[in-house]
C-alpha cells in the first residue's frame, strides 16, 4: 500500500496540472483563438480534466472497470456532441 505522503504528492501533482490545462484554456479564450484546431484542443484538454477528476478525485481509479468505462463514455459522447455542434454550426 502507498504511503499517504506518496498520495498527497499525487493528488498534489494531478491538482497542478489541472491548473495548468485551466489556464492554458482561459488563455486560449484571451487570445481569442478560432477555428478547428484551436477548438479541438480545448476540447481535448476538457477531456483530459475531466477524466482526471472522475479518476482521482471521485476516486473512480478504484472503482471497477464498468463504472470507469461508464464514466468514459459518457465524457467522450459529452465531448463528441459538442465537436459535432461546433462543427455543424461552421457551415
Amino acid at each position: 500500500m502507498k504511503s499517504e505522503s506518496t498520495t498527497v504528492r499525487a493528488f498534489t501533482v494531478i491538482w497542478v496540472l489541472l491548473l495548468v490545462l485551466t489556464l492554458m484554456t482561459f488563455a486560449i479564450g484571451e487570445m481569442q483563438l478560432a477555428g478547428p484546431a484551436a477548438v479541438s484542443f480545448v476540447l481535448a484538454m476538457t477531456l483530459l480534466k475531466s477524466q482526471l477528476v472522475a479518476s482521482w478525485f471521485m476516486g473512480l481509479r478504484r472503482a471497477p472497470i464498468l463504472f470507469r468505462a461508464i464514466m468514459t463514455g459518457y465524457l467522450v459522447v459529452v465531448t463528441a456532441f459538442i465537436a459535432i455542434a461546433y462543427l455543424v454550426g461552421l457551415e
